[in-house]
């Protein structure tokens, strides 16, 4: 099979909450090429599909939560591959990562950690009901220059506020970027700037140009 066959054929596997069999048909792929290959050339394609169909909701819950499993099934045996063949890797970032106060709707992270960490990116995930001081401490501990805060509601976004303000009072605003996503951000992208957010994508597998982008604007003459 060639890499678009592979590709549907996965795509299928995860529909169907047939885990191993995605993980089957990776390996075979691998096998000829590496993991590195097949998470490039046929995971992310695949996991492009499913954040589209994810925003037309005609995937469940459970689907996309089997997408990411065996999305970070195949990080891990990269991560693997690289240090058997002693691979040197460019690591971008860090970055933090989490869902903000109040909001336990981890699948939706769980998805752009994954396109993020593919793409090159250090990230540093720090869960669920993460109150904004703990986003701004841990990206000063681990000199990240960007925050990604996710939020499902609206209730729940309007949390984001607060870590606006922890910024502001820091004088970290401009060091330390805000991005901003989850379900209620498709609804309402304006709701973004609305709650201090620098920036908001669509779709997961926009999330690494997103943290690029914000990371080339943060500013980095002043240490942090």
């Amino acid at each position: 099979m060639n890499a678009k066959e592979f590709q549907k054929s996965i795509y299928e596997a995860i529909l169907q909450g047939e885990r191993e069999q995605a993980n089957v048909l990776l390996e075979s792929y691998a096998l000829s090429r590496s993991y590195r290959s097949a998470m490039s050339e046929v995971m992310e394609p695949v996991l492009e599909e499913i954040g589209i169909a994810w925003d037309k909701e005609d995937i469940s819950l459970a689907q996309g939560y089997i997408a990411g499993k065996v999305a970070e099934d195949c990080l891990l045996k990269v991560n693997t591959e690289d240090k058997k063949g002693d691979v040197a890797q460019t690591a971008k970032g860090p970055i933090i990562i989490g869902n903000i106060e109040d909001d336990f709707h981890s699948l939706g992270r769980k998805l752009i950690s994954i396109f993020l960490q593919s793409s090159g990116w250090r990230v540093i995930d720090i869960g669920n009901d993460v109150p904004a001081v703990e986003f701004v401490d841990k990206a000063v501990e681990a000199d990240a220059r960007v925050i990604g805060v996710s939020a499902m509601m609206y209730t729940t976004a309007d949390n984001i506020k607060k870590v606006r303000l922890e910024l502001d009072r820091r004088y970290l605003s401009g060091k330390i970027k805000l991005a901003v996503g989850g379900a209620v951000f498709k609804l309402r992208p304006e709701l973004a700037k609305e709650v201090g957010g620098d920036g908001t994508v669509a779709n997961g597998f926009l999330a690494p140009d997103l943290f690029t982008n914000l990371w080339a604007q943060s500013v980095c003459e002043v240490p942090l």
